[in-house]
């Protein structure tokens, strides 16, 4: 497989959805029992310093986005805890090892994002065990298809937001105080913000709050030296898809309805993230980037 340079056509440098997509597991889902496996970057993303010497702290990095980018930041020279669920503990083992193999410390630390004290023992374990924090990367995320609301339970919807929000809330929160002029957090989206699908009724809901949460956390740390973007992805193949993100039967044909008539893989999220940890994007914050194939966004 060539490497993240080589120039090719985006329409096919991926494969489309095929029957061979539909699939199923519990929540949270594991990469390892997904297949295809998604690219993560393990065998295409290179780097080239753009990070050396930082301190990440990634959530979500077992598996997804979140992996891809835990392996990229290392590549590129940071050295990354790991937030992920205990149930995916078989993941989160590779992406341990992949970092250390690119030459950088790695720290699991296993937990729930749904509860305050973890996300800031998060921060404080980055604190102690990687000398400090200059990237938070929030990717992790809950998204369970419900078709009707009547169906949605106050217990789902109040996890939803516990996870993509509260979580959020709660790590910028810790994490800001640690941070020096140059850091940089990046918050996690999604298309669902813009054209919301009606099975993901709490889902698109909390990728919105996130936005306007990023547009206006961005304002408040500036004088701290301390830049808030977002980026925004579309259909991308992960196990939050599989796992009871989509129905099953809507596998075969995910991501066909972007204009690149294909899933992203997290592998093409991940440079996204780079830049905006990376002093390359020193004059850039409190924006959106949207990497989703070509659906258009406000």
């Amino acid at each position: 497989m060539s490497d993240q340079y080589t120039v090719k056509d985006p329409a096919t440098q991926y494969p489309k959805a095929t029957p061979e997509y539909q699939q199923q597991q519990p929540a949270p889902g594991l990469e390892t029992a997904m297949h295809p496996k998604p690219d993560d970057g393990a065998e295409t993303y290179h780097g080239s310093g753009r990070l050396t010497g930082r301190k990440a702290v990634v959530t979500g990095a077992d598996s997804g986005i979140g992996r891809a980018v835990a392996i990229a930041f290392a590549r590129e020279g940071a050295d990354v805890l790991l937030a992920y669920m205990p149930e995916e503990e078989a993941d989160a083992r590779e992406v341990v090892k992949l970092v250390e193999d690119a030459g950088r410390k790695a720290v699991a630390m296993p937990g729930d994002l749904k509860d305050e004290q973890y996300c800031e023992q998060l921060i404080a374990a980055a604190v102690e065990q990687l000398g400090g924090i200059d990237i938070l990367a929030n990717i992790a995320g809950m998204q369970q298809f419900v078709p009707d609301i009547a169906d949605l339970t106050t217990e789902q919807f109040d996890a939803t937001f516990k996870t993509n929000v509260y979580s959020l809330f709660w790590l910028c929160k810790a994490a800001i105080k640690h941070m020096k002029p140059g850091s940089a957090i990046i918050n996690t989206s999604s298309i669902q913000a813009y054209t919301p699908a009606p099975i993901l009724l709490d889902y698109a809901t909390t990728k919105a709050a996130i936005n306007t949460f990023s547009k206006s956390l961005a304002q408040q740390v500036a004088e701290k030296g301390i830049r808030v973007n977002v980026v925004a992805p579309g259909p991308v193949w992960t196990p939050l898809q599989v796992s009871g993100g989509q129905p099953v039967e809507a596998l075969k044909d995910f991501g066909a309805k972007t204009p690149l008539s294909r899933p992203g893989q997290p592998a093409e999220m991940a440079p996204a993230y780079v830049f905006l940890a990376s002093q390359e994007s020193s004059y850039i914050s409190g924006e959106t980037l949207n990497a989703n194939g070509g659906m258009p966004t406000p």
